[in-house]
């Protein structure tokens, strides 16, 4: 009874998908779509194509974590109801298309969950290309393992026609057999190679790599090298390196006047919640990011590490989501003890969960040491308020996990609650 339901619901919408198609015209094939896959730097990419593209002249759609644009016009649905987060179903994809390709759009930049490729959410929509970051860590409450996790991945560059562009990081693990026996003509990009192959994986063609060094690295921002042109950015961090190097193969495959990008590149900002920074009046860096996975949350500590004085400390304040995957919290919490000299252990988005059950979960396979440096304050407003307190001149707060989030859930309730907010009001 219970498959037969199923397929009576995957009949129906269908059914819905394809009424929907024929009376809008299929619209996604009136526009250049470029969807960005991979568990971190996602809205990253696709936030700079589209500033990218909108500094060009373009007119261009964005459909993405933190918000929904057509040209620079933030979207709103008719019936008033919240837009559907990450990657919608594509009944509501077909309308949307439409909407942008009626506003003038030519290109569209989309982030494509996992979620969405497992649920075929993005099915029939003609692509120009696709763009691989990475994949660790994340998800595996829904996926159950990697594998499951990878094959969802995979599934969307298996569906890329066969004059599409497919562009992989190199660098990492799955990078290279994402696109292995796709259609689609493959690309890598990475900073470990120079431009004559990559050490580590087979790479069928070198002309098609873009390779990116690192020249400078600090709060001041980047000064980097892509194929041999210098490249200034404000971002900071390696992980940034790799998605404005994501930006600019992507701007050399859809045939942009690199010139031109080159220089859009120095003054582009990241997206609200993304290694957002702010300096205080006594000297405090605080950083906020949506780095909610074991491996974001590293990579965001790494740089930080990297990038700051001598003397100044890390202060971390984190949580991991209730009624989630359990497996990441004592891996969260083993990172940010480990990176920081002192770590704040807080909720973030408890939903139905005891946040206090949260934080012993983290805890597990903390060392002695590592134990020390922890402090834990379930609520997140005083979590902030306390490493406010704590922090002197020249030290770097780092809150992660809801970036550009603009609640807190606890018990199925949701209250308004923005990080950035909350440190601007303690800090004034």
């Amino acid at each position: 009874m219970k498959n037969l339901s199923k397929k009576l619901k995957t009949i129906w919408w269908t059914m819905k998908l394809f009424v929907t198609r024929i009376r809008y015209g299929n619209p996604s094939k009136k526009l250049k779509i470029v969807g960005v896959t991979g568990t971190n730097g996602k809205t990253t990419v696709a936030t700079l194509l589209h500033k990218v593209t909108t500094a060009l002249g373009y007119k261009s759609g964005l459909i993405g974590t933190v918000e929904i644009l057509i040209g620079e016009e933030k979207f709103k649905t008719d019936s008033g109801k919240p837009v559907p987060a990450t990657t919608p179903d594509s009944v509501f994809l077909t309308k949307l298309f439409a909407k942008m390709a009626e506003a003038g759009c030519q290109y569209v930049f989309m982030e494509v969950s996992s979620h969405a490729l497992d649920q075929n959410r993005v099915a029939g929509i003609k692509f120009t290309g696709g763009i691989f970051t990475n994949l660790t860590h994340d998800h595996l409450d829904y996926h159950k393992d990697i594998k499951n996790y990878f094959r969802a991945k995979k599934k969307f560059f298996e569906m890329l026609p066969r004059n599409a562009f497919a562009l992989s990081n190199a660098d990492d693990d799955h990078g290279n057999v994402i696109l292995d026996g796709i259609k689609a003509k493959k690309y890598f990009y990475s900073f470990n190679f120079s431009g004559v192959g990559h050490p580590e994986i087979q790479v069928s063609n070198t002309r098609n790599n873009f390779y990116g060094k690192i020249l400078k690295s600090d709060f001041s921002g980047l000064e980097l090298d892509f194929n041999g042109e210098k490249i200034n950015s404000k971002l900071l961090g390696k992980f940034n390196a790799y998605n404005l190097l994501a930006v600019w193969s992507t701007s050399k495959l859809l045939d942009f006047n690199m010139m031109k990008v080159n220089k859009i590149l120095e003054d582009i900002t990241p997206p609200t919640g993304r290694f957002e920074h702010f300096v205080s009046k006594k000297g405090v860096i605080v950083i906020v990011d949506y780095a909610h996975s074991p491996d974001a949350l590293e990579k965001v500590l790494v740089t930080i590490k990297e990038i700051k004085s001598e003397e100044g400390r890390i202060i971390s304040v984190f949580g991991c989501g209730g009624d989630r995957d359990t497996s990441k919290r004592p891996k969260m919490g083993k990172i940010g003890a480990s990176f920081s000299d002192i770590a704040i252990f807080t909720s973030d988005n408890p939903r139905s969960e005891d946040p206090e059950k949260i934080i012993d979960n983290m805890k597990d396979n903390l060392t002695h040491e590592e134990n020390k440096k922890v402090i834990t304050i379930a609520d997140r407003r005083l979590a902030i308020e306390e490493a406010v307190e704590l922090a002197k001149n020249g030290d770097i707060i780092l809150c992660a996990g809801k970036g550009h989030e603009e609640y807190q859930e606890i018990k199925g309730v949701r209250s308004h609650f923005n990080d950035m907010e909350e440190f601007k009001k303690v800090l004034k």
